[in-house]
């Protein structure tokens, strides 16, 4: 039995190409996403432990108000002083972007830093490799990392124009340097200050975030952090370097599972659809080999024998397409690593980690997952009598069989559906996760049920097919029905992945119109400007703002915090004056110009919730910069909710005493005659073309919000292309077996009448006709699913309302057909090649 198993897939190569193709692709995924993961994580666990060579101790100083931030220079001065410490180093960081030579921001913002140069003894900074010029010793000198450097064409002497929170600065580019730090590799930039100049740039002069503590040879870690511990400020935090080490490789482990569980959630998906193939394939197989099956009954072989020789069968294929998707995965994680490079995510060096898990875990999915899907063929192929094998009766399926796949269909279907409809009206964690399970439920249902859906969904594209196509789309309607399972099992690979596409299409589709409903419902100004860094704004940039040309109205919104009645509550520091202009705050009861005299105001739903109304009174605590006062706070106005903004409104002067440095957000602007290019850049020199400032209007502020939502779904659709391409091949193949199983009927088609050019176009409409039910039915499901997810999240989000894309609907269906006709190419220039003749001969 072993032979013949080997001897029939070498003698059906070409039929199981498409099996192979599957399953390695699967396989490829699946291995390229561990072998990915594992290098990413060692990369990143190597560089984390590199950054902790030749130190003993590190120390991350508290935070909190600005008196009490970061570690004194005296603590430094002490530790400095202990027996076995051999030297600290004191750091500080934040925010630094660096403009090119066109005045545009190098990097990416969030990952553009500032750090301090700290040299020893010898005048070196041991965390940074100089390559040409020094460190930065004076207070307008600094370096930059190599890659910034390059990227602005910057050379030693030159002068660069640097922005933090404040205006933009320019400097003298002291020396270039090479690091491993996070956000240079994160394709960010790297500027190193003099010492001074970065504790009152990020923190105040004499005062250090973090400190790195060496150890004289031979002293314990152990014993230099019990001597730091006792000198430094409440709430700092003191580890070895080890332990600091350990714990980041923790963090590191735990980001890369994440990714990991993501990537291979998509290769499952991508290997559930192959099993439709794969069982497709090996039922075709196992028909055309009745009559060999029969006669190794008759000569004895026993059941058992006739199912094993299919299993290892599907064993020999499955083993040897995991082999060649594993050596595919090793190229797509190699790929991958190089594709980030060219993004400008910047990986550490390190080797290509090859795990015993990944290389077992993929070989072994690869070889499960063919055999798994053979199983059921090589049992229905054991099953049949030999009499009726040799006699060429297939076992056709009992009234019993299907009495029970339809009952099992409509019980998966249907509870499905009840938890996918009980999610969505539970909402929240909960309702996802009802609705996760309704949704495999009600998924495995359709797939049990898609063949006896076929003939009615299929009947309603024959009238066309006959009156368009004529003979051809008449024989190409029925033989799509002809084997309800296998245009079903076909069908089914498709309607998976489009079921996932439509769903994100859906929810996408509504999210964007929530946002732009919320945009343009709650904003009546024309720009907003923030820090391109996601960092708060100074307040230099609200008084450039204000001396801006063409300006008739602004609010800087500063987000804090205040005890309200004893509980402590978000709220927006705004300008009193121009709040009302640049947002549309419809007034409940009360007046908004009541800001102006230090009142504030609060929204309608938290009004409702303390039963407050416009002149009544609140206690308000504030608290920061070393005060703490108790105030009386008249509501001066109860406004309609807004998203822009906090749901208490309050002058921003009244915070002024408590906090040096503002968290301001954004300032939000309104022009004389709007959102123009010229008031754009009015704007744009107003605030000293600072490169790390973005002003916005409307439609890039919609952008901001719905691009998130945008990459994320790009991303989606790119892990789903191959469970699609997968599907395709599926389409190929059963059209490949079909015309295989087909060949008399053509012969005697062709010897009546039917030429080339209708036999092609007869199997073409066949396979846009199994595709286009399937995008049907797996567009019908992900567009319920669609709906059921969003319901889950309408309480958190403004203006929410179901957006069906019927563009796009529309379009996948385009596609599915297109799919459908490209899949026929071959099978149909096969079918049209055959000799009348010889497939009338045929048996």
């Amino acid at each position: 039995m072993l032979r013949t198993a080997l001897r029939n897939v070498l003698a059906h190569k070409a039929r199981l190409l498409m099996t192979v193709l599957a399953v390695m692709l699967g396989v490829a995924f699946v291995s390229g996403t561990l072998v990915f993961t594992d290098t990413l994580g060692n990369a990143f666990r190597n560089q984390s432990a590199k950054s902790y060579d030749n130190i003993a101790v590190a120390v991350e100083g508290p935070y909190g108000d600005e008196e009490e931030a970061g570690i004194p220079a005296a603590t430094l001065k002490k530790i400095e002083g202990l027996d076995g410490v051999a030297g600290v180093t004191g750091r500080v960081s934040g925010f630094a972007g660096v403009a090119d030579q066109d005045g545009e921001l190098i990097g990416s913002g969030w990952s553009n830093k500032g750090g301090n140069f700290a040299p020893g003894k010898d005048g070196k900074d041991a965390a940074y490799d100089f390559t040409r010029g020094t460190g930065p010793v004076e207070a307008d000198q600094i370096a930059l990392d190599k890659a910034t450097a390059d990227a602005g064409k910057y050379q030693v002497g030159d002068t660069v124009r640097v922005a933090s929170t404040g205006p933009v600065k320019e400097f003298v580019l002291a020396g270039i340097f090479t690091t491993e730090d996070g956000a240079v590799n994160a394709g960010g930039s790297l500027v190193l200050f003099d010492t001074a100049v970065a504790q009152r740039q990020y923190l105040q002069a004499g005062r250090f975030q973090n400190l790195t503590v060496t150890a004289e040879p031979g002293v314990p870690a152990e014993r230099v952090l019990a001597g730091v511990e006792p000198l430094l400020p409440k709430d700092s935090k003191a580890k070895t370097a080890q332990a600091w080490a350990d714990q980041e490789a923790k963090d590191i482990e735990s980001g890369m599972t994440n990714m990991n569980t993501m990537l291979l959630a998509f290769a499952g998906i991508a290997l559930f659809v192959g099993i439709f193939l794969i069982a497709n394939t090996f039922t075709m197989l196992v028909a055309q080999r009745t009559r060999e099956l029969a006669l190794m009954r008759a000569v004895g072989a026993s059941r058992r024998q006739v199912k094993r020789s299919i299993i290892l069968e599907a064993l020999f294929v499955g083993a040897l397409a995991s082999a060649i998707g594993f050596g595919v995965g090793l190229g797509l994680a190699t790929g991958l690593r190089t594709a980030m490079d060219s993004w400008g995510v910047k990986i550490p060096a390190g080797p290509l980690v090859i795990s015993p898990t990944a290389v077992l875990a993929a070989l072994g999915v690869g070889i499960a997952v063919t055999v798994l899907a053979a199983w059921l063929p090589a049992r229905r192929a054991a099953k049949i009598p030999p009499v009726a094998a040799m006699s060429s009766v297939h076992a056709a399926a009992t009234a019993k069989s299907l009495l029970v796949r339809n009952v099992i269909g409509s019980v998966l279907t249907g509870a499905g559906a009840l938890a996918i409809v009980g999610g969505a009206s539970s909402g929240g964690g909960t309702g996802r996760m009802m609705i996760g399970a309704g949704a495999f439920l009600a998924l495995i249902g359709v797939i049990v049920l898609i063949p006896q859906l076929a003939r009615p969904v299929i009947a309603v594209f024959r009238p066309f097919l006959v009156k368009t196509f004529g003979v051809s789309g008449k024989l190409a309607a029925q033989n799509a029905v002809r084997n309800p399972r296998r245009t079903g099992a076909t069908a089914s690979a498709l309607a998976i992945g489009l079921t996932l596409v439509t769903g994100l299409t859906v929810l996408g589709a509504t999210l964007g119109q929530a946002i732009d409903r919320t945009t343009t419902d709650n904003l009546r100004g024309d720009y907003a400007v923030t820090m391109a860094s996601g960092h708060s704004l100074d307040e230099s940039a609200v008084a450039a703002v204000a001396k801006a040309e063409g300006l008739t109205a602004f609010s800087s919104q500063q987000a804090a915090y205040l005890d309200i009645d004893g509980e402590h509550r978000a709220a927006s520091g705004i300008d009193p004056a121009g709040v009302a202009e640049v947002f549309d705050l419809p007034v409940v009861n009360g007046s908004l110009d009541t800001l102006a005299d230090g009142q504030i105001a609060v929204d309608r739903k938290t009004a409702d919730e303390q039963g407050w109304k416009a002149g009544d009174t609140v206690s308000a605590t504030f608290e920061g910069n070393g005060k703490k006062d108790v105030r009386k706070l008249t509501i001066g106005a109860v406004y309609q909710e807004n998203e822009f903004v906090s749901p208490y409104l309050v002058p921003r002067d009244m915070f002024a005493p408590y906090e040096e440095r503002p968290e301001i957000r954004e300032i939000w602007v309104k022009m004389e005659g709007g959102a123009t290019e010229a008031n754009k850049q009015a704007l744009i020199d107003a605030l000293g073309d600072n490169p790390a400032v973005a002003v916005q209007d409307e439609q890039e502020i919609r952008d901001t919000f719905g691009g998130v939502i945008n990459v994320m779904l790009n991303i989606m659709y790119g892990l789903l292309a191959m469970a699609l391409i997968i599907a395709v091949l599926g389409v190929v193949n059963t059209l490949a077996m079909s015309v295989f199983e087909r060949q008399q009927e053509i012969g005697m088609l062709r010897a009546i009448g039917l030429d080339r050019p209708r036999v092609k176009r007869m199997i073409r409409l066949e396979a846009i006709v199994i595709s286009m039910y399937g995008a049907v039915v797996g567009i019908a499901l992900g567009s319920f699913l669609g709906w059921a997810v969003g319901e889950t999240i309408r309480d958190s989000i403004p203006g929410y309302e179901l957006v069906i894309p019927f563009g796009r609907v529309g379009l996948f269906l385009l596609l599915a057909g297109l799919v459908g006709a490209l899949a026929a190419l071959w099978p149909a220039r096969s079918a049209a090649k055959l000799n009348m003749l010889t497939a009338i001969k045929t048996e």
